[in-house]
């Protein structure tokens, strides 16, 4: 979900906005769904007759994934009446589990599936998906969105940009080789959780076969303008080497080849565990708020409306890239100037901005 699920330190916005800026996170969530039904369809019944379980891993505040649980809910119901089922929602411990609560028991500004079934238990964790998060041979379907491109660390600051895609050389290598570190690690402590026929519905930020990523799908590159504004802050002396350095987005897009070769390469431990890529393809789910410009054409209401998005998901890194020795007060105008600017940008020359989804929809097996 614009990025459900993050690195230690990086934190989606509280208070159940998270979910309300992040449209295009449910659309694709939506998209999926689907999948994760078939998924549910396809469990050996024996495994799901006295219980099933689901993780919502990177859930963030669990509000854009409502519905595909209530779907998984249901498509259990039609194949086991009366089986218990639970959801359990993770992310990181600093994630704002108050609005999560919230949101699955009604009492945001979302509907709940708990006012229209029983026998279901949501369960909490803030056990990150770097970890494993449920007792071996339990989990019958995992899923995430939008979650597992935060990187478990960020090895390097990047020189020259503020996201990988504009990484050169010897940084561009060191993000490659940790985003490789870092996703068997998330697969291999996923073949442990998995019941034996169980699977997993990942939906993942990555680089489709055109080399189209997040928010550079043919209009204005956006992570070229989150670092040209940035780059501006520095000439203007409005921070310093350092600081521009620091907003360093630890984060990675995957290409297909590299989200399906520990799952191919039959010597990987990966493999070895036992689980198998039955599927992967890559799909761009629009820009909510740049489709709904085409159709007003009020420049000013499509940045008042695109910018929360973005903010939502990279406020906490630019704000922790500024130097702890700048006052809180001088910190937080920085970051309304920057947001600012960017609003101001969008709104003088809308066309072409817009934050494309680009996802790769992977289905996995662990092997019975």
């Amino acid at each position: 979900m614009g990025t459900r699920g993050h690195s230690e330190g990086i934190t989606m916005s509280g208070g159940g906005l998270y979910s309300l800026a992040t449209v295009g996170a449910r659309h694709v969530i939506d998209a999926a769904t689907p999948m994760v039904v078939d998924a549910i369809n396809s469990l050996p019944q024996e495994s799901i007759v006295n219980g099933f379980t689901l993780s919502d891993m990177g859930t963030a505040d669990a509000g854009t994934s409502l519905s595909m649980v209530e779907s998984s809910i249901e498509a259990v119901n039609a194949r086991a009446p009366g089986a218990p089922v639970s959801i359990v929602y993770s992310d990181q411990p600093r994630n704002d589990f108050n609005a999560l609560i919230a949101n699955v028991y009604g009492l945001g500004p979302f509907e709940t599936y708990l006012d229209k079934h029983d026998n279901v238990f949501p369960l909490v964790s803030g056990t990150t998906f770097y970890k494993q998060i449920l007792p071996a041979g339990t989990l019958d379907i995992g899923f995430s969105a939008t979650a597992m491109h935060w990187m478990s660390s960020k090895v390097c600051n990047i020189t020259n940009h503020v996201q990988a895609v504009g990484a050169e050389g010897e940084e561009l290598e060191a993000f490659r080789a940790q985003a490789y570190r870092d996703w068997r690690q998330i697969l291999l402590h996923r073949a442990t959780e998995l019941k034996p026929g169980g699977k997993l519905i990942l939906i993942n930020f990555g680089c489709d076969e055109q080399g189209r990523y997040l928010g550079n799908t043919g209009g204005v590159n956006m992570f070229d303008t989150f670092n040209k504004i940035w780059l501006d802050f520095l000439e203007q002396g409005r921070i310093d080497r350092d600081e521009y350095e620091n907003m360093t987005l630890p984060q990675y897009y995957n290409t297909v080849e590299e989200f399906s070769a520990p799952l191919t390469d039959r010597d990987d431990a990966v493999y070895q565990a036992g689980l198998r890529l039955e599927h992967i393809d890559t799909r761009i789910v629009k820009c909510p708020f740049a489709e709904a410009f085409a159709q007003h054409g009020d420049a000013e209401r499509f940045a008042e409306e695109y910018i929360p998005t973005i903010r939502s998901w990279n406020e906490s890194t630019y704000f922790n890239a500024l130097s702890g020795q700048r006052s809180l007060e001088q910190r937080r105008q920085i970051i309304e100037d920057y947001y600012g600017s960017y609003r101001d940008l969008v709104r003088d020359n809308p066309e072409g901005h817009g934050m494309d989804y680009v996802h790769a929809y992977m289905v996995i097996s662990k092997v019975i």
